[in-house]
């Protein structure tokens, strides 16, 4: 699905990241981003949450944590990541992002915690009990400063997906902000969940989850207890044009991810003022059987949409061409993507070789694929600048 916009919206970075393929400048299996791109998508986020009062927090784990996406992000005015695990929190830190956020959606380890308070100092530390909020706090105390603890809430109705479920009761929230007062090294500093937006397949639009409702409601009973400037942290499905609904509802942080390059839902329904800015590029091994296996390791396709026909653009010359196209067999999760099968039947099949081009909203961090950052292609001169692994890490490629 994704394909098509960047066939129509960013055409350029399709036949340039197929031309540095086909220079033996670009590996395959790769999650490519378009830097200049993404530092347009960053200033306009930016500019649209300080419009709305929303400080932002970038996650970066969709594309790896690259470091010249980091860096990108920084030129487009957002100097502050959120960190989904340790790992983010590891690249982004090095890349030189400073930490917004920490343990959201991941909790921070235990014997991890000290050394999370002392490396990075968090502007804000996610704990979804007492137990790991004396663990926050304990690290910021043994580092000198006081940490400014987000408890996450949950309620009867909220909507979390498998294995994410966990946090305070919300109609508590009084009670909860007292005792992280309370803890030693730390200070409760507002509420959060996920998903607070989610995109809706009957309506083809993004809605508030019931999670939404539970933050305003604990807000309430927060200012009702006499409490002041309380952050309200409601990320999920986050582009510029859905940061005045949650401004209205009481937000205070955003924290855009696919909408950093283009890839949220909404962005197949409509033309949102991001584009698309990153892609998926392998290339074909062999062909047996009527279908071009490609190589993979990088097809963890987020399941957004229900299951659709997936395209590839494969040739040996840039093209973003509709005859170019091409139906592809995906594995299934359950398998592991050595390869996936291209459609080979008919004229002008692809041959071993072939640079194959793919768009769909990947989720690089739980995947074995190159990440490569490339700037200058707004300018026609395109350059690769990273690549990397999946934790933001140089790969000595080729070898």
């Amino acid at each position: 699905m994704f394909l098509d916009i960047l066939r129509r919206r960013n055409p350029a970075f399709v036949e340039a990241a197929m031309a540095l393929h086909q220079q033996g400048k670009l590996p395959a299996n790769a999650y490519v981003i378009d830097l200049d791109t993404v530092e347009g998508n960053a200033r306009v986020l930016k500019e649209e949450a300080d419009r709305h009062g929303l400080k932002v927090f970038a996650m970066t784990k969709q594309v790896g944590r690259s470091s010249s996406f980091c860096r990108a992000l920084m030129r487009g005015g957002i100097d502050r990541a959120v960190a989904v695990d340790m790992a983010c929190a590891r690249a982004t830190h090095k890349a030189g992002l400073r930490l917004g956020h920490l343990g959201h959606l991941q909790q921070v380890a235990r014997h991890e915690a000290a050394a999370a308070a002392g490396a990075f100092r968090p502007d804000y530390w996610t704990v979804f009990n007492e137990t790991k909020a004396v663990e926050a706090g304990a690290g910021a105390k043994t580092a000198g400063y006081t940490q400014a603890l987000l408890a996450r809430v949950q309620a009867k109705g909220d909507t979390f997906y498998r294995g994410h479920e966990g946090g305070f009761a919300a109609d508590g929230i009084a009670a909860v902000a007292d005792r992280l007062d309370a803890v030693d090294g730390g200070r409760f500093a507002g509420i959060t969940t996920f998903p607070a937006l989610l995109f809706d397949h009957e309506s083809r639009k993004v809605k508030p989850t019931h999670n939404l409702a539970t933050l305003t409601k604990a807000a309430d009973a927060l200012a009702k207890a006499g409490r002041k400037d309380v952050e309200i942290n409601a990320p999920g499905t986050t582009s510029s044009v859905m940061l005045a609904a949650l401004a209205d509802a009481g937000a205070t942080q955003c924290e855009p991810g696919n909408g950093l390059h283009g890839t949220t839902a909404l962005h197949v329904m409509e033309d949102l003022p991001e584009l698309p800015a990153v892609l998926y590029l392998t290339e074909v091994s062999h062909l047996s059987g009527g279908k071009a296996y490609c190589f993979g390791g990088g097809f963890y396709i987020d399941p957004i949409f229900p299951a659709y026909d997936v395209k590839t653009i494969v040739g040996a010359e840039p093209t973003t061409a509709a005859a170019a196209l091409r139906s592809v067999e995906v594995p299934p999760p359950s398998a592991i993507d050595y390869y996936a099968m291209i459609d080979a039947t008919g004229p002008t099949a692809p041959k071993p070789g072939d640079t194959a081009v793919f768009g769909f909203r990947g989720q690089a961090f739980v995947t074995r694929a190159y990440v490569v950052g490339v700037s200058g292609i707004s300018t026609g001169a395109p350059k690769v600048e990273t690549i990397e692994n999946a934790f933001g890490e140089p790969y000595a490629w080729p070898v």
